[in-house]
């Protein structure tokens, strides 16, 4: 399996920061995939994760857009105020939508797209698919933070309210988005033992007090790091199981 191609650009929505993707594979499912908190476009290149995927993406029935993030300017940047580090996630949201998407889409048009991500990078996927159910089909977070106050030391506000699923999921009412909300597939993976593992287990509650079908897949140990997460993908690729 070869690498099909590097996109790079300077994203107006990320206020002219660079904008990675590493694409894999010509046709099939588009799965959009995140890195682990602050890492790489090219971390789940570094650690073999598309060998994983390889026979389905050798077939065409799926081809893997390895996505850069803003972790470091938003989250992860404390000496920022919490409003300013959500609206620095707004950003990267509205970078996936605008761009990101579209270029997808001009590479690829099949109506699937997956969004996946490991730890932080399961965040990534979870709130991307919930704030825009209409443009994704199926989610997998392998270990993911599933309430970014986690980050925000419990603290929240009204900018944070709106890129947290743990806070906006339990009172999302419009009944458009829970009719949309509730056609994802959605599995969260995650170890027993994982520290993250009380909240996703509340996360699924709330999702399914909304109606909103989902499958939370707790495995055994910690299970929080690579191999983990290459069995975890090779389980769930197609869904759950």
């Amino acid at each position: 399996m070869q690498q099909r191609d590097h996109l790079t650009w300077n994203s107006p929505a990320l206020l002219g920061r660079q904008m990675d993707l590493l694409v894999f594979g010509n046709a099939g499912e588009r799965m959009l995939a995140f890195p682990t908190s602050c890492g790489s476009y090219h971390q789940w290149a570094d650690r073999k994760m598309p060998e994983v995927l390889a026979a389905d993406i050798d077939a065409g029935r799926l081809q893997l857009f390895c996505a850069a993030t803003n972790d470091a300017e938003s989250w992860y940047d404390e000496s920022l105020p919490l409003a300013e580090r959500a609206a620095a996630q707004g950003r990267f949201d509205d970078c996936l939508r605008t761009e990101v998407l579209p270029r997808m889409a001009a590479i690829n048009p099949h109506p699937v797209l997956v969004t996946v991500g490991a730890s932080f990078g399961g965040y990534h996927a979870i709130n991307f698919a919930l704030r825009h159910p209409e443009l994704v089909s199926r989610v997998l977070s392998m270990s993911g933070v599933a309430d970014i106050r986690r980050l925000t030391h419990g603290e929240t506000d009204g900018a944070v309210y709106f890129q947290n699923p743990a806070e906006y999921i339990p009172l999302e009412h419009d009944a458009e988005r829970l009719a949309a909300l509730r056609r994802l597939d959605i599995v969260l993976a995650i170890g027993r033992d994982d520290p993250l593992c009380s909240a996703n287990e509340q996360f699924s509650i709330a999702l399914w007090e909304r109606g909103i079908g989902n499958a939370l897949r707790i495995w055994d140990g910690w299970a929080h790091d690579w191999p983990f997460w290459e069995a975890m993908l090779r389980t769930y690729v197609r869904g759950h199981d």
